[in-house]
């Protein structure tokens, strides 16, 4: 069951209009919110951000947070899987013409729920190996667009490469993963990129660095190079479906010698209390 423009309805029987802005430029937002226990995690956050990219591209907001609450509990209701992954994608809609540019259209919703199965402490001891490449997407990473193409191919370079992820950088400078945030430690301190048009401020980023705080690691949001990733002591990536998952192997060279290291436990579990608040 899916909930497309003020209906429930079956996948399948799903569709939009070919004239639909975000079918023929990408032009729409998204986003993906966790629940545990059929609760929804941070919602207010994850609503917030939405209004973010929504405002950045000018298209408004369809329904109050409030009316958001009620529409997304009710598609969680179609499941029996406590925990889940929301989908949640507004388009500007669909015009009469193929044009670049706009008039105020009617926005098109579409969420889909599925089951959110997340890596076993156990696994995520193993950690994960990511790759490194050039990062190059637009300059405007802070928006939850829809156009993704590049994601797609990094996505799929990753895939072809038996990796988890791929870590961007620009002019040497550690942005974030295509479709995570990136962390390293280093002395006892925990870097990551600040918030900025270069990446997307992810809302498990912010609770990777509470957590890190409750576990009494010094957090510095400034930028950091490639080398310096290479040589950290240990490197995270989060999302909201990845939580955090610790790195072992960047550009077949090992971190920490391969080994999870003990901050990454820390934080790991302090997360867990907070999906449990």
């Amino acid at each position: 069951m899916v909930y497309l423009n003020g209906n429930f309805i079956a996948k399948k029987q799903a569709s939009i209009s070919v004239m639909d802005r975000g079918f023929l430029f990408g032009d729409g937002v998204y986003e993906v919110i966790p629940t545990y226990q059929g609760k929804l995690f941070r919602l207010d956050a994850h609503l917030k951000r939405l209004q973010n990219s929504l405002d950045a591209i000018k298209i408004s907001n369809p329904y109050s947070n409030s009316e958001w609450q009620k529409i997304l509990n009710q598609l969680l209701g179609y499941s029996q899987s406590e925990n889940q992954s929301l989908y949640l994608q507004i388009t500007r809609g669909a015009d009469t013409q193929r044009k670049h540019s706009f008039d105020t259209l009617i926005p098109t919703v579409y969420i889909e729920s599925n089951p959110l199965i997340t890596k076993t402490k156990h696994t995520l001891e193993k950690g994960v190996s990511v790759i490194t490449q050039a990062d190059i997407r637009w300059s405007r990473c802070d928006i939850k667009a829809t156009s993704l193409l590049a994601n797609v191919l990094y996505a799929q370079n990753a895939k072809e490469n038996q990796v988890e992820e791929i870590i961007l950088h620009r002019d040497n400078i550690v942005t974030e993963g295509a479709t995570s945030n990136v962390f390293m430690i280093k002395a006892g301190i925990l870097f990551t990129h600040p918030a900025s048009k270069n990446i997307l401020s992810g809302v498990t980023r912010d609770l990777v660095l509470e957590s890190a705080l409750a576990c009494k690691l010094s957090a510095n949001e400034s930028a950091f190079t490639v080398d310096a990733l290479l040589n950290a002591d240990e490197v995270w990536i989060s999302s909201s479906t990845r939580e955090i998952m610790p790195v072992t192997q960047i550009d077949d060279q090992a971190v920490n010698h391969g080994k999870v290291g003990n901050y990454w436990e820390c934080v790991y579990h302090h997360y867990q209390q907070l999906k449990n608040d």
